[in-house]
């Protein structure tokens, strides 16, 4: 069947479903809204031209979880904010932008400082290793002008110390008001830093710990001060959104995140603002007069309209009908990508793919959490040391066709990376070379790692002959774990077969979500048994995660089974490149080459393979415009913009 045959069939289905619905006479509760013209008073009755209302639906995948900014959000909450509230920060295209400030801060506008500070006995610092201690004889600290490990030194107690500390100032837009026309100021952000602090914020914590002050200073600015021994290369972002004190003020603190006022329909200085929850179907917005882009159009809908769709098929079901005119990415149409694709040819939607910010992992498991109290094969049992040689790992991704499992599964729509840094990025390196599926060159790595085809059958797997830690005569075959999603089986089974062509058995075993990511040590992710496992990794933010893969993230026993590095890998190289990335500015040369330099080992060593990038799918009817799908920004980071009809041919 050509794809005009076929769509016109979907289409006459979709049709035929919804006529369905109505002969049947289903309940559909998310008519479009009776609009009611109120009159006023005039002194002469003549007939005026009014602009029709514009209304706009945006289908999402769930409820949100609250709209209180400070809560625990999942993604249809965080689309509905963006609409609440503009900003106060976006990140487009891997760049920050800022909202509601009139400037982001940085050294070179002197906005952002670092001073010298004397620092005493018993104050709170930030160590050389980035903790927070009691200063006291025998801390390792870097002393003002210190931003490596060679200049470290070790606290005597009683000899003057100074150190660093950043101070910036978040100069805030003086025409931004609520929504109900209280004038926003500096108190609002003051105030939000507050209720973050006094509620204890496990999401927060970080930055709370390691922040001194946060004061206003005049009406529009606010004044970070980060604790001694802080070098944030993240600092210009450190502004917290303006919460609306007279109106929260007069209620506890730790009640907020429940009450009606502030987490079903909080006041905000974005576009629009809430008129209505329904619980369970739809929350209604209006256009907010306030806004302080109002002057210049913004936003183009009089209405916005939130529904909660979870299936895919209903969602595009109702992009035909003419009821959701944005299908948000919090509906998973990734496994629906080749009808969209049709859909848009006929005409009958606009598709937009985006490689997320979350990557598709196959983990290697280099040092299994029962080698932590010493690696013995024989009276503990410990599995063999097999991924101790590098060119294991190397032969193993080299024997991965990844691109064909995106191209098959993923439909080509997103990419396979090279290392753990978009190649969008501004930081990523562009001196890596990409490992593509090569079985001759991944066979001949794993050969120069001691393993040998010794039968001469390519359907057995290859044979340790001379690998290092391995006994000879150990066939190449590993245990992959993973969870029983479609897509997830589906790429497996390709991966499968193409390590096969290369001599690795794999036996795969699939868990529920739940038993895959339960905590250790039995769970095989954070517990680290496994051979081969694929899992899901991510970032909210820009900045480069090297962190993920340090010595300090392995989840153990010692930290509660806690931690991004599941591999276990331990290497003090790449440690060091990425502490020297964490602790520069993004205006130094330093802060480039040292992430450049965790990328080349992170490339080398491969204690994880990047498999591809998950994708993220909007969709929207074809009358609508103005709507910017970015990878790392929020979905509706625009939605002020967003239009339709005659605009839209402009």
């Amino acid at each position: 069947m050509n794809p005009n045959k076929r769509f016109a069939a979907l289409t006459s289905f979709l049709l035929a479903l919804l006529l369905f619905i109505a002969a049947c006479g289903l309940p559909f509760s998310a008519a479009e809204p009776e609009i009611t013209a109120t009159p006023s008073a005039t002194s002469v009755p003549l007939p005026t031209a009014t602009a029709t209302p514009k209304f706009l639906t945006v289908c999402l995948g769930q409820e949100p979880s609250t709209l209180y900014p400070f809560g625990e959000l999942n993604a249809a909450a965080r689309s509905v904010l963006a609409a609440i509230n503009d900003g106060p920060i976006d990140t487009v295209g891997y760049e920050y932008q800022p909202v509601i400030l009139t400037q982001l801060p940085s050294l070179e506008n002197g906005d952002a400082q670092i001073v010298k500070t004397a620092v005493q006995p018993g104050g709170q610092v930030i160590d050389a290793e980035g903790n927070i201690v009691l200063l006291e004889q025998g801390d390792k600290v870097r002393p003002a002008g210190c931003r490596g490990d060679d200049c470290v030194i070790t606290y005597d107690g009683t000899t003057p110390l100074e150190m660093d500390q950043m101070v910036v100032n978040f100069r805030m837009r003086p025409d931004l008001i609520w929504s109900d026309g209280t004038p926003i100021t500096s108190d609002d952000s003051v105030y939000a830093f507050t209720l973050v602090k006094d509620t204890d914020s496990i999401a927060y914590a970080y930055l709370l710990d390691r922040t001194q002050t946060y004061e206003a200073t005049d009406e529009n600015t606010v004044q970070w001060w980060g604790k001694p021994g802080f070098i944030d290369p993240a600092y210009f972002t450190n502004f917290w959104q303006p919460a609306p004190k007279h109106v929260w003020s007069q209620f506890p603190a730790d009640q907020l995140a429940t009450i009606d006022v502030s987490s079903r329909a909080p006041i905000g200085w974005g576009p629009y603002m809430v008129q209505e929850w329904g619980v369970g179907d739809h929350i209604t917005l209006t256009k907010n007069p306030y806004y302080f882009r109002a002057a210049d159009g913004y936003p183009k809908f009089d209405t916005l309209t939130f529904r909660f769709i979870a299936d895919p098929n209903t969602a595009l079901t109702e992009l035909v009908a003419g009821r959701c005119d944005i299908i948000d990415p919090s509906i998973r149409l990734d496994n629906n990508a080749s009808l969209l694709e049709e859909m848009q040819a006929g005409e009958q939607a606009q598709v937009f793919f985006a490689p997320g910010m979350t990557i598709e992992w196959l983990g290697i498991g280099t040092t299994p959490a029962a080698y932590d109290d010493g690696y013995d094969t024989i009276n503990q049992k410990d599995r063999q040391d097999i991924f101790a040689d590098p060119h294991t790992r190397q032969g193993i991704a080299y024997c991965l066709d990844r691109q064909s499992a995106v191209d098959n599964v993923l439909m080509g729509r997103t990419t396979v990376p090279a290392t753990y840094i978009p190649v969008e990025h501004p930081l990523y390196d562009p001196n890596i070379v990409p490992i593509t599926f090569d079985p001759k060159a991944g066979k001949s790595l794993l050969e120069g790692a001691g393993w040998r085809d010794t039968d001469g059958d390519p359907n057995t797997p290859l044979v340790a002959v001379t690998v290092k830690n391995v006994a000879a005569g150990t066939p190449l075959l590993l245990n992959y774990y993973t969870t029983t999603a479609t897509q997830r089986r589906q790429v497996t089974d390709i991966l499968v077969k193409s390590l096969a062509q290369c001599g690795v058995g794999v036996n795969a075993q699939y868990f529920s979500q739940n038993d895959l990511y339960s905590s250790g040590p039995s769970g095989p992710l954070f517990g680290r048994r496994f051979d081969l496992i694929e899992y899901a990794m991510g970032v909210n933010g820009v900045e480069p995660p090297c962190g993920w893969f340090t010595t300090t993230e392995i989840p153990s026993a010692s930290n509660g089974w806690i931690g991004t590095n599941v591999t276990g890998y331990k290497n003090e190289e790449y440690d060091a490149a990425c502490r020297a990335a964490q602790l520069a500015l993004p205006d130094e040369q330093s802060y480039i080459d040292s992430y450049r330099q965790t990328q080349v080992l992170f490339a080398s060593e491969l204690p994880a393979i990047p498999l591809y990038y998950r994708m993220r799918v909007a969709a929207a009817r074809p009358g609508i415009c103005h709507f910017d799908f970015d990878a790392t920004a929020n979905p509706l980071w625009n939605i002020e913009a967003v239009d339709s009809g005659e605009a839209c041919q402009n």
